[in-house]
């Protein structure tokens, strides 16, 4: 699969289009086979198995547009010593990549990657997640059907089949999912050397405060929390919330899950279900704990048969809570008083650095405050989850959410080395550089510092 690469192949703009174009034939002519493998292994609604579709189809069209921007040269000036002579900076293909697709959104995590790696030049190899068996079963049918092999394969299968893909010297491999995982990837690629992209997750808070706009606060971070049954990496995981604000916020993000969901969430056509069985009996276990503990503010019923979970807002007295020990990946949202912002911020702080972090509030100054002593993969100002819907926004982590980003541009340069150029004349060449050096000191420094 290197050697379209290694032979130039991929390195026109048509070449680029046109697999940017087989991809958008596949996403036509299987769109409503997409929607069905999506509720087949996580009960997703259709409006959000959509959105899937619609976030490969915007990263495509602003591709697109953008990409032959994004490969043309960048002249670079020149020093005095440089001179005369032509520097830039172009960017090409790295070879063949690998991406690892989580089963969240096993469909669009898969492809949106494609995307950029194909724009930027390669070729790649997709391994999706076995625990969406539906949609890995409909990529290893489909994607054959819209690229050659050399181009594109599907490799299916379980984490030992991974762990076999890892030990290949690929040029760059990008993960989504867990942090253990994550781990293992990079020190299989630290064997070859191989750069990789992290799309981790961790325990992204919300800081709720005073001032806030409760309705629209409260409405936003139910739809956060409920999108995909909780399971998003950058859903809102915690709330950290001003005391004079609790009772009414916790009543409204209440109010508004049985609007969205109706007085019985489990029974619901626009409830997802948690993706297996492992997945809801860990949830479930804190779930009851929470109950036990007469920790529940609303919801906290579940049906195993379906694997679902109603919304459920806990009550915790401080992080130490057990449901404050990992990301919870579920529609399970603890509740948690602070005095002010500083309060909270140290809470964010004592804390690995999350892949997202929220605050509702009117005040800039907090705002600014909030993005002056924290670190996160990103932010957003009073909202939830949108800051990943927008193509040209990156969308990476730090720390143990994650290292390099994707989306757009950082997508495409993610997939591409950057490759640094100079040109010179032959009809100027100085003396000063060359030995013997004798007497020839003085000048460079005077001519050079």
């Amino acid at each position: 699969m290197r050697a379209p690469v290694s032979t130039g192949l991929t390195r026109s703009l048509a070449w680029r289009l046109e697999q940017l174009d087989r991809l958008e034939g596949l996403l036509r002519d299987q769109e409503a086979a997409v929607l069905e493998a999506l509720a087949a292994d996580l009960g997703k609604p259709p409006l959000e198995a959509t959105f899937e579709l619609i976030a490969v189809r915007q990263e495509l069209t602003l591709t697109r547009r953008q990409l032959k921007r994004w490969m043309a040269p960048r002249p670079i000036g020149l020093d005095l010593a440089l001179r005369p002579g032509q520097a830039w900076v172009q960017t090409e293909p790295l070879g063949c990549v690998l991406i690892i697709g989580p089963w969240n959104y096993p469909f669009h995590l898969c492809l949106r990657p494609l995307v950029s790696a194909l724009a930027a030049g390669n070729t790649a190899v997709i391994k999706p997640s076995e625990h969406a068996p539906h949609i890995s079963a409909l990529l290893a049918r489909c994607l054959p059907m819209a690229f050659p092999a050399e181009v594109v394969q599907v490799v299916t299968g379980d984490g030992a089949v991974a762990a076999e893909l890892l030990e290949q010297q690929f040029d760059h491999i990008l993960f989504t999912g867990g942090g253990r995982v994550g781990r293992l990837v990079m020190a299989a690629a630290a064997r070859h050397l191989t750069p990789v992209t992290l799309e981790l997750g961790g325990k992204s808070p919300a800081i709720v405060l005073a001032d806030a706009d409760i309705a629209t606060s409260a409405k936003r971070l139910a739809w956060g929390k409920g999108l995909n049954a909780g399971q998003t990496c950058i859903a809102p995981d915690h709330l950290l919330v001003q005391p004079a604000v609790r009772e009414a916020l916790v009543a409204a993000i209440a109010a508004e899950w049985q609007r969205f969901y109706g007085s019985d969430p489990l029974s619901s056509e626009d409830m997802g279900s948690i993706v297996n069985e492992a997945q809801f009996q860990r949830l479930e276990a804190l779930l009851a704990g929470a109950r036990s503990r007469g920790q529940v503010l609303a919801g906290g019923r579940s049906d195993p048969s379906r694997r679902r979970i109603e919304p459920t807002l806990v009550a915790i007295e401080s992080g130490d809570d057990p449901l404050m020990q990992e990301e919870l990946f579920g529609p399970i949202l603890p509740v948690l008083a602070v005095a002010n912002l500083e309060a909270a911020l140290a809470e964010v702080r004592a804390r690995p650095k999350p892949l997202a972090l929220y605050l509702f509030s009117h005040d800039r100054a907090a705002q600014q405050r909030t993005l002056d002593t924290t670190s996160s993969g990103g932010v957003c100002f009073n909202d939830v989850v949108m800051q990943a819907s927008g193509a040209a926004l990156p969308l990476g982590g730090v720390g143990e959410s994650g290292m390099g980003s994707y989306h757009g541009e950082a997508g495409f340069l993610t997939f591409s080395h950057r490759r640094t150029v100079l040109r010179r004349p032959f009809w100027l060449d100085l003396p000063f550089r060359y030995p013997p050096y004798a007497g020839k000191l003085a000048l460079v420094k005077r001519l050079l510092g």
